[in-house]
């Protein structure tokens, strides 16, 4: 057993990448640890339940219903991370520096974790929700790398960031800083990580760690009439997309099929029309209540969504619409568990088509099961707590805080 210290962990206000994280937040604290949880205010209802201590402050990132770039090149010209983490990091020094932790974990979106390792001589450690780099990545994607760098966007980027660094005394250029290879825990199956043969060296493999309170989470049940449930979500960034929930409700009006959607903040359920008995919609739903009890899942494809429907066995029909999507809804593809199909090709008569044709096969359940088995009884929870204390610099090199809190 660990003897207990103060780990900090540098989230991002969203939840799409705080939900693959709270597991392991929540067994660190379990096991004694006092975990500090930076992220935007308006999130704190999601860190609550873990135990750890909210370090709140006012996120500079939109809302779910806000304004998100559909792929990179956009992200680095309205630079939300950066401005993210520059905005945050005068307020984690101030909040830190007399409680520094013995160690920091961070997500992708947590720039600023590695400025503050670095301020502090403390380790900090990537806890990533999605792919990771292999090796050889550069190489592999260097005509879009090089596009992106040449752009007016991307270098304005790297001199807003490289000015950052320098203001903070670290006198590195921003490419080279951000492809430096790092310790990371990576959360995600590795099933969908693209050439895991070629993983680079420090980057440990433990697997989803879905938290045990969404897994506990009952407030939703399958009606008891029969039916085959079906899950329609597009996730919580990306989906103003009423057609294509009305295809939906549309393709399996009085079928055998009782359909549940997710419609997010940006679509009124009401919006959408009278809809059928066997139609139900909401802004939300408990996703992994749902999946465990599905039958076949529309989905984006988003890594958190890919991820839980492999933990439950559910057959996909992905409908990517921005960003990594279309490369996670390819991997699904690829695996044999899913179709994809074009969100400007959806029809009715395609989604049910699809669906069907995915729920019925025999060959898609069968690796279904199988990568079910796999993910879960691969790493998990534990071990990625395992993987978090192994970086804990022994306590005799550990600084004593000035003062605890």
């Amino acid at each position: 057993m660990q003897t207990p210290r103060h780990i900090a962990m540098i989230g991002c206000t969203t939840p799409s990448h705080i939900y693959p994280s709270l597991g392991v937040i929540a067994e660190l604290v379990r096991r004694g640890h006092r975990v500090s949880y930076a992220v935007g205010d308006r999130l704190a209802g999601l860190i609550e339940p873990t135990g750890a201590e909210l370090v709140g402050y006012p996120s500079t990132l939109p809302p779910d219903d806000g304004d998100w770039p559909d792929n990179p090149a956009a992200e680095l010209a309205t630079q939300m991370f950066l401005t993210e983490a520059v905005t945050t990091l005068p307020l984690l020094v101030k909040h830190f520096d007399d409680d520094r932790p013995d160690l920091l974990i961070y997500d992708l979106g947590g720039q600023a974790a590695q400025l503050l390792g670095e301020r502090w001589d403390v380790p900090a450690v990537l806890l990533s929700p999605t792919w990771v780099a292999w090796e050889g990545f550069e190489e592999d994607n260097a005509e879009a790398l090089d596009a992106l760098r040449t752009s007016a966007p991307g270098g304005s980027y790297r001199a807003a960031f490289t000015d950052w660094l320098r203001g903070f005394g670290i006198d590195r250029d921003a490419w080279e800083w951000m492809s430096a290879q790092r310790p990371i825990i990576s959360l995600i199956p590795p099933v969908l990580q693209p050439h895991l043969d070629r993983a680079r060296p420090g980057v440990r493999h433990v697997g989803p760690c879905l938290d045990p309170g969404r897994l506990a989470d009952q407030t939703w049940a399958a009606p008891n009439d029969g039916r085959r449930v079906l899950l329609v979500s597009l996730g919580t960034l990306y989906n103003d997309r009423p057609d294509l929930y009305r295809a939906a409700a549309e393709a399996f009006a009085n079928t055998d099929w009782h359909v549940v959607m997710a419609v997010g903040q940006r679509v009124d359920p009401a919006a959408l029309g009278p809809l059928p008995a066997n139609v139900e919609a909401h802004r939300s739903v408990p996703q992994l209540a749902v999946l465990a009890a599905a039958s076949a899942f529309v989905t984006h494809a988003g890594m958190g969504s890919c991820v839980e429907s492999l933990w439950f066995g559910v057959p996909t029909v992905a409908i990517p619409l921005a960003a990594e999507q279309f490369g996670n809804a390819a991997i699904l593809a690829a695996l044999g568990v899913g179709e994809q199909l074009a969100a400007d090709q959806i029809s009715p008569q395609a989604l049910r088509t699809s669906v069907e044709s995915v729920a019925s096969s025999a060959d898609v359940a069968r690796r279904l099961a199988g990568i079910r088995e796999t993910v879960r009884t691969h790493g998990g929870v534990g071990a990625a707590a395992d993987a978090v204390e192994s970086f804990l610099p022994r306590p005799s090199t550990v600084r004593p805080a000035t003062s605890t809190r």
